[in-house]
């Protein structure tokens, strides 16, 4: 069944380069203290998922950059971050741009999901194949470290442990198969409000760390996404009393564990990989109950 959920990051056709970013989910994530940049010290292990924003690469056109946005609701013009991506793509490489793009938003903003990150990271991937590699990995990564905290981690994966404020990635070669319920409310969070209200809890910090680091030592990557480590979730639950409740209501329905990505707003639940009957099961549950938007997703293994 996820072989139906699977599809490549890039596809050729007729019209152009089509190229797919994944969304993700934070198995765990622990911050630390703030750091002089105003960002947090944090360390997240992170990982794709098979939801993707869809964008088509139209090379064969005239000067400029040209940005069609579809879907869910996305900046137009040069606000949008794949419009500055593009710009400072087309900048480093010193060639002026001739370039059109439809970007098919399918990830919620405001969600935890990390769509504008890897919209960032997939335009600078399909550009550089465009442009036959003109750019080397370690550039890549500079450049992603200029457009945001979670770019870079979008350069690889599936799954990595992200440490600094996000942008230094160390790859987790260990696959973990899994399934997940991925609710998706209208509920936008605030990332800023969030990480402004974030109140510091270093020892707390250091005891998740120092198990979180035992259990990838060993390759038990499953052990992490079991401890349901978000230090994000108390903060964001508090400041939001819808979004607490709806995490209660479904926590009741399903009788599982259910995760927040990132600060939110997405609540997710993870099952076993072969479990998509169950997974459907508790989708048509919390649908019943709350009317709530649900997706089955998988691990993405690109």
């Amino acid at each position: 069944m996820k072989e139906k959920y699977l599809k490549p990051q890039f596809e050729t056709s007729d019209k152009g380069l089509l190229a797919r970013a994944p969304a993700k989910v934070n198995l765990s994530l622990l911050i630390a203290d703030k750091r002089p940049d105003g960002y947090h010290n944090l360390e997240t292990l992170m990982a794709k998922i098979t939801l993707y924003d869809e964008m088509l690469f139209e090379t064969d056109k005239e000067e400029g950059i040209e940005l069609v946005c579809n879907g869910l609701w996305s900046p137009a013009g040069e606000d949008n971050l794949v419009y500055k991506t593009c710009r400072l793509f087309y900048d480093a490489v010193n060639t002026e741009p001739r370039i059109k793009l439809t970007l098919t938003k399918n990830i919620p903003a405001g969600s935890g999901l990390g769509g504008a990150s890897s919209d960032a990271a997939t335009v600078l991937l399909a550009l550089n194949k465009l442009y036959n590699q003109s750019i080397d990995s370690s550039k890549l990564h500079k450049l992603a470290g200029q457009l945001g905290s979670d770019v870079a981690f979008f350069l690889n994966g599936p799954l990595a442990v992200c440490t600094g404020r996000g942008e230094k990635v160390s790859k987790v070669d260990k696959k973990l198969p899994f399934a997940a319920v991925l609710v998706l409310s209208d509920i936008n969070t605030s990332t800023k409000r969030v990480y402004g209200n974030f109140k510091e809890d270093l020892e707390l910090f250091s005891s998740l760390s120092g198990q979180i680091k035992a259990h990838i030592s060993k390759n038990r990557v499953d052990l992490v996404q079991k401890m349901c480590a978000n230090m994000l979730a108390k903060t964001s639950f508090a400041l939001d009393n819808e979004l607490a409740l709806l995490k209660k209501e479904i926590q009741e329905i399903t009788k599982l564990p259910v995760l927040l990505s990132g600060s939110g707003s997405a609540l997710f639940m993870i099952l076993n990989a072969g479990q998509y009957r169950e997974a459907e099961i508790l989708q048509r549950e919390i649908a019943n109950s709350r009317g709530c938007n649900s997706i089955i997703v998988f691990d993405n293994e690109w």
